[in-house]
């Protein structure tokens, strides 16, 4: 039998064979087993004395490496993204149609629309060639020649009244433009000291700016207000389907317009409404959620005419251009168009925004024009040659306003993303971003005369004036009980009117 002693901790262990094998203390033993796997080196050997752990971080590097690689897919995806939305598609849709042909996919899939036909291409365009299915690669060999993806921009070609559009446009913007700049040439050469006492009355005379009247519009929201050019005149459109005419300072109805059987998203007066044009002539231009734009005079309170092509789509806003002659619209169909009021006909339909476009403005010399889209982002069109000069890219959501400084440089976006982003178009990017409001811009309006200020309406039931010089707070209109809808000014800069959904509309000047 075993036996164990009280002052040695020794096992006896009886074998086969009877005989018995001595160990040390336990102690001793676990020491020495230890000490033998440290100096095997091997991988998880614990340290001398402490327990028997493994510490191996394979587990951990394999995990990194996972982390890192997925990582990477999202960035690839990201930049991949990034480049189809600068790839530029043909608006033919037979030219799209032969492209995915000759990339052996299917020209047309089920429930599928122009539209979306062209995003489908541009995202295998983006993908490149190398990345294509193998049994939808075109075949290789000497009859099969690569085919190179192509992301140069397609000019539709237009109807013959673009050709003369386009080369009006140029005959009317450029004497403009050689205006613009002899007025700043001159403007610089005012003394400092001039410049900086007008800025300080002008930001006085701003932050004096209070509620003059205040003035129901209709049963449904405001949606849209829009001074004329003599400033004697506010036009207001409704969601109730009406647009009413209102005298200003006073507020007191003049006429309703009474045509569209739907919201009405905007209403814009001709450049030279109220001042040189005849009673029975168009001055007057609004549009409807149901694709509606019609035409109206002063004297009447049915339209004069339509502008149909939009329908289902919902228009969601429009400009007269500087001339008169032409009419910009925004449509949900994620396009722009270009309707001549002379050749009376429709001379620019213009693709470019993956989402509904929501508002456009143009330069003001009438050589540019300007569009923001709910897919975040905002481009600049040259009408003189058709080209997308710009493309404006960092607004985290929907751009729902964008306008032109008068003076001729500046471009201001306002976004669902609560904020103002003011780009220079001489250096060709943002310069400055305007943590606006606590929700959404949903209006913009520049000082008509020199741009000196800068109005924002939001969402958040306000109205902000901002310096056009370093663009910091000067005043806050509040006052609505409602989402403010829309803004403008009036072209001496002492009145500002603001729109909302609380169904009022309110001017706000100088006490």
């Amino acid at each position: 039998m075993s036996d164990m002693s009280d002052d040695d901790d020794v096992i006896v262990i009886p074998s086969a064979s009877t005989k018995t094998v001595h160990y040390g203390s336990l102690e001793e033993t676990e020491r020495a087993r230890l000490a033998k796997v440290a100096e095997a080196g091997g991988e998880g050997s614990p340290k001398p004395g402490g327990p028997n752990i493994n510490t191996s971080t394979d587990y951990m590097e394999l995990e990194e490496r996972e982390m890192h690689s997925d990582k990477q897919a999202l960035l690839d995806e990201f930049e991949r993204r990034k480049r189809a939305r600068q790839i530029h598609v043909s608006t033919d849709d037979g030219e799209v149609k032969r492209r995915l042909r000759e990339r052996e996919q299917p020209i047309c899939l089920f429930g599928e629309g122009p539209a979306d036909r062209r995003n489908r291409l541009r995202d295998l365009l983006s993908r490149g060639e190398e990345e294509a299915p193998s049994d939808q690669r075109p075949a290789e060999g000497p009859s099969a020649p690569a085919q190179t993806p192509r992301t140069d921009t397609w000019y539709h070609e237009g109807p013959p009244e673009l050709r003369e559009a386009r080369y009006w446009i140029a005959d009317y913007s450029m004497p403009r433009a050689k205006q613009r700049l002899a007025a700043a040439r001159q403007k610089l050469q005012t003394p400092e000291a001039t410049r900086n006492a007008e800025r300080q009355q002008l930001q006085k005379r701003l932050r004096a700016l209070s509620l003059h009247a205040s003035q129901v519009g209709d049963t449904r929201p405001v949606s849209h207000c829009s001074f004329a050019p003599g400033g004697r005149l506010l036009a207001t459109a409704s969601w109730s389907g009406l647009c009413k005419l209102w005298t200003v300072p006073d507020c007191q109805p003049v006429r309703t317009l009474r045509g569209h059987t739907c919201n009405v998203g905007a209403v814009a007066f001709h450049p030279r409404a109220t001042v040189d044009l005849e009673p029975g002539d168009v001055n007057l231009a609004s549009c409807g959620h149901d694709g509606s734009v019609k035409l109206w005079s002063l004297d009447s309170d049915e339209p004069l005419a339509d502008i149909e092509g939009h329908a289902p789509y919902r228009v969601s806003n429009l400009k007269y251009h500087p001339s008169g002659r032409f009419v910009a619209t925004c449509c949900h169909d994620h396009s722009w168009r270009l309707w001549d009021l002379e050749q009376l006909t429709e001379v620019l339909h213009q693709e470019g925004h993956s989402g509904a476009v929501y508002d456009v403005d143009f330069h003001t010399d009438g050589s540019l024009v300007a569009t923001g889209g709910l897919d975040a982002y905002a481009r600049l069109w040259d009408l003189r040659t058709g080209s997308c000069i710009m493309f404006m890219e960092g607004h985290l959501k929907g751009v729902l306003a964008i306008k032109f400084n008068p003076n001729g440089y500046i471009v201001a976006t306002g976004s669902s993303d609560n904020t103002c982003k003011v780009w220079d178009l001489r250096r060709r990017e943002c310069v400055y971003t305007i943590p606006a409001h606590t929700n959404l811009v949903s209006s913009l309006a520049f000082e008509p005369d020199q741009g000196s200020f800068l109005v924002t309406a939001s969402y958040d039931n306000t109205a902000k004036i901002w310096s056009s010089d370093t663009w910091q707070p000067l005043h806050t209109l509040k006052g609505h009980d409602g989402k403010i809808m829309g803004v403008d000014v009036t072209p001496d800069g002492r009145c500002v009117a603001t729109s909302s959904y609380d169904r009022t509309f309110k001017l706000w000047m100088p006490e």
